[in-house]
């Protein structure tokens, strides 16, 4: 076991709990339930009270998936729970079975969004995240880029205005890119920052962000050196979003990663716009993620190496508290 240590920046680090799976942890029951472990507390925060136990570097923040027709009871059970953990709480507005880009979905995909937004509004959310720019694993080949950016745009300020989140306390909007085959258009940093700098040209100011993630930057196609490149315009813009800390291909541990997540931690530490990190995996045997590892075999691999996948965060957590220290230490931060 790692000695305890505390951060000695001023970066927020926390974790993204979908390692617990999304049917045993995150997604609710036909009657807007959320899992559950034996002692009645939700799956996420029983997690994290082990994670904010065992770790020893604690972490600060924890960033939830929010699912259409989750309860209004059991949300406030869960906030209420992590903030009681003294974790800020970010929640990912999750959406399904409708195409962002295609105008025919957009009030489909905003009777998603809206409940949802107003939720993370209503119970004090720090900022709200998500993939909603695409549909996951279903989207069209690659899809005209600048048609794609402007129906996004038409849709997400459609969101912004019928629920008054610029007059809200969350701070920004975390917009996130997938790998290709998980997305097929908006696959790297440049497609994702060309949104980004759309929809805020429309607003009138830096709202959204880019969520910039090591595992869909070593996914995307572009190298270590294009994707450190992107960074740098990226937080140039003021676009430059929250960090996810996670591996390549397998979405593992974190020693799979090939180096991604050093350096691509290090171009955003560079920037001065880096505020918060993620650890982040997923369960290599998820059934949720079945068409995931029919599409890259990788994300089928056990990583684990014995370990519990409670013990895997951790050890994330460790490494990356490390790894910002000590770019604290060399003066980078």
């Amino acid at each position: 076991m790692s000695q305890p240590f505390t951060l000695k920046t001023h970066i927020a680090l926390g974790v993204v709990p979908t390692h617990l799976g999304f049917i045993a942890g995150l997604v609710p029951d036909s009657n807007g339930c959320l899992p559950r472990e034996a002692d009645g507390r939700t799956a996420v925060v029983a997690e994290m009270d082990r994670i904010c136990s065992l770790s020893p570097v604690r972490p600060t923040c924890v960033q939830v998936s929010l699912f259409p027709g989750t309860g209004e009871a059991d949300i406030a059970e869960l906030v209420t729970g992590l903030k009681a953990l003294n974790l800020e709480v970010h929640l990912i507005m999750m959406v399904g079975g409708a195409n962002p880009m295609n105008p025919a979905d957009e009030d489909a995909v905003l009777a998603q969004l809206v409940p949802s937004l107003k939720a993370a509004i209503a119970h004090g959310a720090v900022t709200v995240g998500s993939t909603s720019i695409e549909e996951w694993m279903n989207g069209p080949v690659d899809m005209n880029l600048d048609a794609a950016i402007a129906q996004n745009v038409k849709l997400h300020v459609r969101a912004v205005k019928e629920t008054g989140l610029l007059d809200s306390n969350i701070t920004s909007w975390h917009i996130e890119f997938l790998r290709p085959g998980e997305f097929k258009t908006f696959t790297n940093i440049k497609r994702g920052a060309a949104f980004i700098k759309a929809i805020n040209k429309e607003l009138g100011r830096d709202y959204f962000k880019l969520l910039i993630d090591s595992a869909h930057m070593g996914d995307s196609g572009l190298s270590i050196e294009e994707n450190q490149g992107l960074i740098a315009e990226l937080a140039a813009a003021n676009h430059m979003g929250i960090f996810h800390a996670s591996a390549k291909t397998t979405r593992g541990c974190l020693s799979t990663d090939d180096g991604w997540i050093g350096a691509t931690l290090l171009a955003a530490a560079k920037t001065g716009k880096l505020e918060t990190v993620f650890v982040e995996a997923f369960r290599h045997d998820d059934p949720a993620l079945q068409p995931l590892r029919d599409l890259e075999p990788g994300h089928g691999i056990d990583t684990t190496d014995g370990r519990s996948y409670t013990q895997v965060i951790i050890d994330g957590l460790v490494d990356v508290g490390h790894r910002l220290n000590n770019l604290k230490a060399r003066g980078i931060l």
